[in-house]
Formats: structure tokens, C-alpha cells, sequence
């Protein structure tokens, strides 16, 4: 082979590779900075890019833009009231500006940890233990609010900040535990309470009703004996009866008297001109002395 079509091969495959070497892809939820000759020159978002080469640079490859997650680990935190507790927190950021990113701070991550850290232990240190378990998501507003305003100039954006964990001293956690069994049982003491009392006024409430119903039936039966004593006596008055009548219905009333175990008979003074009513109450008498 000739050496002038060897030269001419290894041109044609260099400028190929510089070819190859000049175009750019980035991709979905990606951008990638370039400098040129040691300066920022542009910024490349999602697509197809040329860039010249051996001027053009990418400096630390495709940053993404997609929403990440950073879990702290747990960092020592004093209370207002000098308890020393455990917290670790979670960080949920996106990078806005891959430009900022890149040259705002020289560890990202790491910055957003000591910042995390120290804006922890200022928030805690102003809250008393009980105010620090209560007001957790107070805590996690304001760290994302002061989180998110200091990392603006590194071109990054905290969506939110959790605390995941609180861990107090294995004593207060003790006393903690003790308090809550406490009070669990003071609540368990009110709600039995409650239910007896409940209980007491149903079956009060029963006797009650119990007692009116018995009443109000009495009431009834005697009202409707009375009503049916009244209608017999109104449909006697109303049939006028003669004086046979009545010295038979006399008669009737004595033989019911006799029945009984009185000796004393009290005779009304309409059939004491009755003939015969001697004979009646001689037969009684000696009825009474037989039975006697």
C-alpha cells in the first residue's frame, strides 16, 4: 500500500472521530455546562448539540435535574431545656440552575448537610422538648424556608424538609412511656366511670317509666270500673225500677252478707219492714252457730 493512502486513512478516521467527538446528546431531565478554553461558554439543555473540539469542554458530565432525595444522618441536638436528643432529617431538592450548580459550591451535598445541621440545632435550641415533639411540622416549614433562601445562589431548590426521626435520652423516653401508660389509664377510668353512670340513669329511667306504666294502668282499671258502676247505676235510674226490684236486690245483698263469716249483719232501714226478714237472719244465726 502506498504511504500516501495510509496517511490519508488515519486523516480520514481522525476527522471522524472529531467528527463524532463534536456532537452532543443530552438527555430527558439533564444539562450538561460547557466550557471553552477554561470558561463557561454555554449551557445544554435536552437535544442534540455541536460543540467544537479540542475548545469545547463538558465539565462534569450531565447534571440531573430531576427532584433527589438526601437522607441525613441522625445529628445531636439540644433542646431550651437542655435535653440532648437524636434527630435526623430528610431533604427533598431539585436542582433550578446547572450553571450555579456547578460553580456556586464545591460540594453541594455536602453544604446542604452542615447547612441542614446547623439551621436544625438554632430551630431546636429554641423549643423545649414537649414544643419539639409537638411542633413538628412547624420545624420542617421553617428549616425548608431558610434552606431553600440559602441555597438559591448554588442554583438549587428545597421542595421540602422532614424530620424523621426524634430520639430523646432512654431515660426521658421512660418517663415519656410512664406519663402516656398514666394517662391511658385515667382515660380508661373516666370511660368506665362514664359507662356505669351511663347505666345507672337507664335503668333508673326504667324503673321509672316501669313505675308511671303501672300507674297510669291502675289508674285506667279504676276509672273503668267506676265508668262501668256509674253506667249500671245510670240504666237502673233510667228503668225506674218499683219497689219489688229493689226488695229483691235487698235480699240478694243480705244472702251475700249471710255467706260470709260475720255474725253482725247490718239491715237497711228500706227492708226492715219486710216480713219474713226475721225468720232470714234466725236461719243465719243459727247457720253461725253450726259453723261455730
Amino acid at each position: 500500500m502506498e504511504p500516501w493512502l495510509v496517511v490519508l486513512i488515519v486523516l480520514g478516521v481522525l476527522v471522524f472521530i472529531i467528527l463524532i467527538s463534536s456532537i452532543k446528546i443530552v438527555r430527558q431531565s439533564t444539562a450538561v455546562v460547557v466550557e471553552r478554553l477554561g470558561k463557561f461558554h454555554k449551557l445544554l439543555n435536552t437535544g442534540v448539540h455541536f460543540i467544537l473540539p479540542l475548545v469545547d469542554r463538558s465539565v462534569g458530565g450531565p447534571i440531573s435535574l430531576k427532584e433527589r432525595v438526601a437522607d441525613f444522618a441522625p445529628q445531636p441536638v439540644i433542646t431550651k431545656d437542655n435535653v440532648t436528643m437524636q434527630i435526623d432529617t430528610v431533604v427533598y431538592y431539585q436542582v433550578t440552575d446547572a450553571k450555579l450548580f456547578t460553580y456556586g459550591v464545591e460540594n453541594p451535598i455536602r453544604a446542604i448537610e452542615n447547612l441542614t445541621a446547623t439551621t436544625l440545632r438554632n430551630l431546636v435550641g429554641e423549643l423545649e422538648l414537649d414544643g419539639t415533639l409537638t411542633s413538628r411540622d412547624t420545624v420542617n416549614s421553617k428549616m425548608r424556608m431558610i434552606l431553600d433562601e440559602a441555597t438559591d445562589p448554588w442554583g438549587i431548590k428545597i421542595n421540602r424538609v422532614e424530620l424523621k426521626n426524634i430520639l430523646p435520652p432512654k431515660d426521658i423516653q421512660q418517663a415519656m412511656e410512664k406519663q402516656m401508660r398514666a394517662e391511658r389509664e385515667r382515660r380508661e377510668s373516666i370511660l368506665r366511670a362514664e359507662g356505669e353512670k351511663r347505666s345507672n340513669i337507664l335503668v333508673a329511667e326504667g324503673e321509672k317509666e316501669a313505675t308511671i306504666l303501672r300507674a297510669e294502668a291502675k289508674k285506667a282499671a279504676v276509672i273503668a270500673e267506676a265508668e262501668a258502676t256509674a253506667t249500671a247505676i245510670k240504666m237502673i235510674n233510667d228503668a225506674n225500677p218499683n219497689a219489688a226490684y229493689l226488695t229483691l236486690k235487698g235480699y240478694e245483698a243480705l244472702k251475700i252478707m249471710a255467706d260470709g263469716n260475720s255474725t253482725k249483719i247490718i239491715v237497711p232501714s228500706e227492708i226492715q219492714n219486710v216480713s219474713g226478714l226475721l225468720a232470714s237472719l234466725k236461719a243465719t244465726l243459727e247457720n253461725d252457730e253450726k259453723k261455730n
